[in-house]
C-alpha cells in the first residue's frame, strides 16, 4: 500500500469506531513508524510502504480502536514544548496541568535558590519542566510507583535536567527527607472511584492508581493538606491541581487545618477551576 492508501485505511477504521480526530491519529501512527515529518507525508503520498511497516501500522490502528491512547503507542507526549516518554505505567501529561506549572514558575520569580517538592510525579512532567524553566532550582520528585520513578528519571536525562532532580520512591510524604521546601506541588489522583468506570476507554487504559482519588476523589488532598505544611518553609507555597468540581472541598480541607493562608484558585483555558495555591502560615 502507498502512504495515501494507508492513511485512508487508518482514518476509515478509526472513524468507524466513533473515535475523534481519526485522520490526525492515522497520520501520527504512520509518522511514528516511518520516522518522518508531516511534510514528508504530503510530498510522498504515492510512496509504497514496506509490508513490515504496513503490518505494524494495522496493528497500531487496532490498538487505537481498542482504546489504547495514541501516546502509549508512540511512547511520546509533548508538554510545555518538551517531549516526554510515556507508557502504561504513567499518566499522560495534559495541557490543563500547564496552568499549574506556569503558576509555580511565576511564584518562583519572587524566590532564590528554590527547593521544590513534586508529589505524585508520574512521568516527571511537572518536576522536569520546572527544572528546565527555573534554572537555580533544586527539586525532589516522588511517586509510589517504582516504574513511574524509572520513567521520570529517564525523562529527566532526556531533557538534560537530571542533575537538578532527586527522584524518590515514596508513598506520599513517607520517605521525604526532613527538610523545608519553598514550594510543594502536586497533581494527585483526584477522580472519584465510582466515576472511573464511566470514563472514555482511552482514559481507563491509563494507570488506575494514578486516577483513583477514593470515594469522594479527595483522599490525596486530605493527606497533602494535613502534612504539606510540615515540609514547607515559613510562607512556603502549596500548589495543587484539582478536578473541575473540587475547588470548595479542597479549600475547606486547607482552611480546616488552620495551617494555610492566602488561598486562591485559578481556572484553565476551558474556564474550569483547575489549580489551588496556598501559603503556609508563619
Amino acid at each position: 500500500m502507498t502512504i495515501k492508501e494507508l492513511i485512508i485505511y487508518g482514518t476509515k477504521k478509526i472513524k468507524e469506531n466513533d473515535i475523534e480526530n481519526a485522520n490526525l491519529q492515522a497520520k501520527i501512527i504512520l509518522l511514528n513508524l516511518i520516522k518522518q515529518s508531516k511534510q514528508y507525508l504530503i510530498i510522498n503520498q504515492e510512496e509504497k510502504i514496506s509490508e513490515d511497516i504496513e503490518e505494524k501500522y494495522k496493528k497500531d490502528i487496532n490498538k487505537i480502536i481498542d482504546g489504547i491512547p495514541i501516546q502509549y503507542i508512540t511512547k511520546n507526549q509533548e508538554f510545555m514544548k518538551l517531549n516526554f516518554y510515556v507508557d502504561k505505567n504513567v499518566l499522560i501529561p495534559q495541557p490543563d496541568t500547564e496552568i499549574l506549572v506556569e503558576e509555580v514558575i511565576n511564584i518562583s520569580k519572587k524566590l532564590e535558590n528554590i527547593k521544590i517538592l513534586d508529589i505524585c510525579t508520574g512521568s516527571g512532567a511537572i518536576a522536569i519542566t520546572l527544572a528546565k524553566y527555573i534554572k537555580d532550582s533544586k527539586i525532589y520528585a516522588t511517586d509510589i510507583s517504582k516504574e513511574a520513578i524509572k520513567i521520570a528519571s529517564k525523562n529527566a536525562k532526556k531533557n538534560k535536567v537530571k542533575e537538578q532532580i532527586t527522584f524518590l520512591v515514596s508513598d506520599m510524604f513517607n520517605k521525604i527527607p526532613n527538610q523545608n521546601f519553598d514550594i510543594i506541588v502536586s497533581n494527585p489522583p483526584y477522580i472519584e472511584k465510582n466515576v472511573i468506570n464511566n470514563l472514555p476507554k482511552q482514559v481507563k487504559n491509563e494507570p488506575y492508581i494514578a486516577l483513583n482519588g477514593g470515594k469522594d476523589g479527595l483522599d490525596f488532598y486530605k493527606i497533602i493538606s494535613n502534612n504539606a505544611y510540615k515540609f514547607l518553609n515559613s510562607d512556603g507555597y502549596l500548589c495543587l491541581e484539582i478536578g473541575y468540581n473540587q475547588k470548595n472541598y479542597v479549600i475547606k480541607l486547607l482552611e480546616n487545618t488552620n495551617k494555610y493562608k492566602d488561598i486562591y484558585c485559578k481556572k484553565d483555558l476551558a474556564n474550569n477551576d483547575r489549580i489551588i495555591i496556598a501559603r503556609k502560615k508563619v
